[in-house]
């Protein structure tokens, strides 16, 4: 039952790692932040904030376990944000009044998925097009929802023409946080982020900020603070090629030593992960094919000629794959060189699916 818009600062935000800065957020990303990456997050380092999968809300559906689970069992210790996508408004809140009998931080709105898929059902990024909607949309969950309600979003559909009476509809309907990703739908993940909107919003309205979009390392999570005020960063690929992000960053503003993994490091990230984010009762083959997805993302920091990555999207074998890696993260001295912070120029983690009609919000 919708009760009525409440003040956006009546409900403070959980308290962050460290006190007095930025916060840190993990971006929910499909197939990505599921139980086993929230754990394995947990040791590199989390972040202030998670946010789960989105669960996808229709006229009849119920919280998918598998994300349920994730919001249960991460044993991060850190507070964790339910992310729903939809637009049907009493599926939206049925949905929501599930969630909140989990132990959650809050119910986030997904308002910027660019997979064509999904937009195309005017969910996620589809709904930016048709701003009288998400007025509707916030309005009501607002209403409806009694603990936090935050926004993920885009700064548009396919322009930013929309962009300020977005916000404005954010200001005027009680959002505790806004995540604010800085392209458009259509421009997929491969356009300039456009951080001027992301500081428009933290001047528009008055619940804190997160910027999101390209926050490769723990410096340019800095600058990125530095241009746009906003209260914090939202991280996403970023932190599957470099699962140290958040450590790095929280040690960075606080004046700590930076960690630098070297090389030895990285190797031992995937024996990690294969362990961790794939399905032991699966073939070995697709167990590979997922630790694959991610290995495109660690790849692009590995060699500046992408001979490490190219090779290692053909191997058959687990056990190749461990030579491979091998050879170029450990022997002849390499197993101590530093791994880069940001990804080598030119190399793309996903060439055949990062243009601006990039085929899904998951890996």
């Amino acid at each position: 039952m919708i009760t009525g818009i409440q003040p956006t600062l009546e409900i403070p935000l959980p308290k962050p790692i460290d006190r007095g800065r930025p916060f840190t957020a993990l971006a929910p990303m499909q197939d990505v932040t599921t139980l086993g990456f929230l754990r394995l997050l947990g040791e590199y380092g989390p972040p202030d904030f998670l946010f789960t999968e989105y669960f996808r809300v229709t006229v009849h559906s119920k919280p998918e376990q598998h994300i349920v689970d994730s919001v249960l069992h991460h044993g991060t210790g850190r507070p964790v944000f339910a992310q729903m996508i939809g637009e049907s408004v009493p599926d939206l809140l049925r949905t929501a009044g599930l969630l909140s009998e989990l132990p959650i931080a809050g119910i986030d709105l997904n308002m910027g998925c660019p997979a064509p898929k999904v937009y195309k059902k005017n969910v996620g990024g589809g709904l930016l097009r048709e701003p009288q909607t998400v007025e509707r949309l916030l309005a009501a969950l607002r209403g409806g929802i009694k603990g936090r309600f935050t926004v993920k979003m885009r700064i548009g559909f396919d322009s930013i023409d929309n962009y300020e009476r977005l916000l404005g509809s954010v200001a005027d309907n009680g959002v505790n946080l806004l995540s604010v990703h800085g392209r458009t739908v259509k421009g997929g993940y491969r356009s300039e982020v456009d951080y001027p909107r992301i500081a428009q919003a933290v001047r528009t309205v008055p619940c804190p900020v997160l910027a999101n979009g390209n926050i490769s390392s723990a410096a340019k999570a800095q600058a990125v603070i530095n241009a746009t005020g906003a209260a914090g960063v939202m991280i996403g690929r970023a932190c599957i090629r470099n699962p140290w992000i958040f450590r790095q960053i929280h040690e960075q503003w606080t004046g700590k030593p930076v960690f630098e993994p070297k090389l030895s490091d990285v190797r031992g990230y995937l024996e990690v992960l294969y362990r961790t984010i794939t399905d032991p009762s699966q073939q070995e083959r697709y167990r590979l094919a997922r630790l694959k997805k991610f290995l495109n993302f660690i790849g692009v920091s590995v060699d500046p000629e992408g001979v490490f990555l190219h090779r290692a999207r053909r191997v058959k074998t687990w056990s190749e794959l461990q030579q491979l890696a091998d050879q170029f993260l450990i022997d002849n001295g390499k197993a101590d060189l530093s791994y880069r912070d940001e990804p080598w120029p030119g190399l793309i983690a996903r060439p055949n699916c990062e243009g601006q009609e990039n085929r899904a919000c998951s890996l």
